[in-house]
């Protein structure tokens, strides 16, 4: 049975990146009527910071963890198996000052660990990710930063996201962004035409 793991980051459920990831959740839900989607919304679940007990316990070897280490790791230890679970991985991402919610990267240190999603080897980093997970990342950005542009190199959401995850494994990765949102309502209304057109064609 097939298993969508879908992440939220806005606070807001009207915004345009929860609207498109809820529309790809929905037709992937009409395709695949027998599969499961878990969905969390790093901002409105409040998920916590690394703190001293987290970050203690995860370099501590597993076999010398104590009962509060575990606890302290339990919540991640959920993400990480959420993330081991899923077939597809479907994130909303608002832009915001340039990268993304800090909400979101809380939820990425909690589920890039060490002994559990990467290791360290002679060679570099290895993903420990099981291979063919397909990811999709629906973004709302209030301008655009297409190559060649000069503000392409201000892009910190889209290029962090396709690195951070590679790192663990997640390679396969599709992004769709609907841009222009903070300029007049045209342009704003052409760049969410051009998204959901994007959408339509993943999902045909």
């Amino acid at each position: 049975m097939p298993m969508l793991l879908h992440i939220d980051s806005s606070p807001r459920a009207s915004s345009v990146s929860s609207q498109l990831s809820a529309a790809f959740v929905e037709r992937w839900r009409q395709q695949n009527p027998s599969g499961t989607v878990v969905h969390r919304n790093t901002s409105l679940e409040n998920v916590p910071y690394l703190d001293g007990a987290m970050v203690d316990a995860m370099f501590t070897p597993a076999a010398a963890l104590t009962l509060q280490q575990k606890l302290a790791l339990a919540f991640s230890d959920s993400l990480v198996d959420e993330l081991l679970a899923a077939d597809v991985i479907v994130f909303g991402v608002p832009m915001w000052n340039l990268s993304i919610p800090a909400s979101l990267k809380a939820w990425i240190d909690l589920v890039v660990r060490e002994g559990r999603t990467f290791a360290f080897t002679d060679q570099g980093v290895a993903p420990l990710l099981p291979p063919g997970k397909k990811v999709y990342i629906f973004t709302a950005r209030g301008g655009a930063y297409p190559p060649g542009s000069p503000i392409h190199a201000l892009d910190f959401q889209e290029p962090y996201l396709r690195s951070i995850l590679r790192l663990i494994g997640l390679t396969d990765i599709e992004f769709i962004h609907a841009e222009h949102q903070s300029e007049d309502p045209t342009s704003a209304a052409a760049g969410l035409a051009l998204a959901e057109h994007a959408l339509a064609a993943l999902t045909r």
